[in-house]
């Protein structure tokens, strides 16, 4: 299999895709260490531009904290619009144990962006990314379970992670793993994580992870996959493709008639479609939502080719 952007953190991609994916965790080295598009240097310019805000940014210390622990106010014209990062709340709030997390990086983070666009290629699925920071000896996120398969790339420090069996049927859901759930499952995997180091997380499989030594700092890679909510609505999109538009068909005769044609060109697109075909028009629906380069010219190259005068290329002077 040629998967060059894979290759990046788990080596061998087809070995990867065989011993692994969907079945479980697994530790990669790969040479010269995993990837990462993002930083704790992009996170300093990311929080300098004063720009950066939430829900892009959180801070979990056991539970999710209020945003106005971590965020201030700007005047903005004749407005305050509220909600953007504060470094120094940030700051503080680490030092006491909380972590920060970076939701959606490949949005706002171009380098993110364009190696996600690369991977979900290879992948056929939808990629997200997050950015994890967790002060030594402190847990980040309680004991849950993610609806994707996940990609951990450790940028700094070092982190601690401990992973527990999977889903047993497809009755589970996404989010801590609590009481209410049955008992704990078994734990399967530990190992701690350092700079360069890759962990796989097979979807559903329970996980949770405390920092180690120094400020920890990891990527996650998150690879989307379509669920029966995703199929249905699908279905539901290629079926309204066979809706009349603008027909207004008079009478009842009229309209028997067009019910039956609608029935019947419907029958047919659902004939010929096959669970394979639908599987991969689900999963094409998710990656079309994520962020598209930018197709237009930087405004450098506009202002470089942008005319001298409004004169200017005119003719007939």
């Amino acid at each position: 299999m040629h998967a060059p952007t894979l290759a990046r953190w788990v080596g061998n991609p087809a070995e990867f895709l065989t011993t692994y994916w969907n079945k479980r965790p697994g530790v990669f080295r790969p040479d010269g260490g995993g990837h990462s598009s993002f930083t704790l240097t992009d996170l300093d310019s990311a929080l300098s531009t004063g720009f950066f805000r939430e829900p892009y940014v959180e801070m979990w210390d056991g539970d999710r904290l209020p945003a106005r622990k971590f965020t201030t106010t700007r005047t903005v014209a004749r407005s305050a619009p509220a909600g953007f990062a504060d470094p120094r709340r940030i700051r503080e709030l680490l030092d006491g144990g909380a972590t920060l997390l970076l939701r959606c990086v490949d949005q706002w983070h171009a380098p993110t962006r364009t190696l996600l666009a690369s991977l979900a290629a290879e992948l056929g699925r939808q990629v997200e990314a997050f950015f994890f920071v967790t002060p030594a000896g402190r847990q980040g996120l309680p004991l849950h379970r993610d609806d994707a398969d996940v990609l951990v790339v450790q940028v700094a420090g070092s982190k601690t992670w401990h992973l527990h069996e999977g889903p047993r049927d497809a009755d589970w859901h996404a989010g801590r793993v609590t009481g209410q759930d049955g008992p704990r499952p078994a734990e399967i995997l530990q190992t701690t994580l350092r700079p360069g180091d890759v962990l796989y997380v097979p979807r559903g499989f329970a996980h949770l992870a405390t920092g180690d030594q120094g400020l920890s700092a990891h990527l996650s890679l998150t690879i989307r996959e379509v669920g029966a909510a995703d199929l249905a609505d699908t279905v539901w999109s290629l079926l309204a493709d066979e809706q009349p538009s603008s027909e207004r068909p008079l009478g009842e005769e009229a309209l028997l008639s067009t019910a039956a044609s609608l029935l019947a060109r419907t029958a047919e697109r659902l004939a010929a479609l096959t669970p394979a075909d639908l599987l991969e028009r689900a999963r094409a629906r998710g990656r079309a939502t994520m962020p598209p380069t930018p197709a237009t010219a930087s405004f450098a190259d506009l202002a470089a080719h942008w005319p001298a005068s409004p004169h200017s290329g005119t003719t007939g002077r």
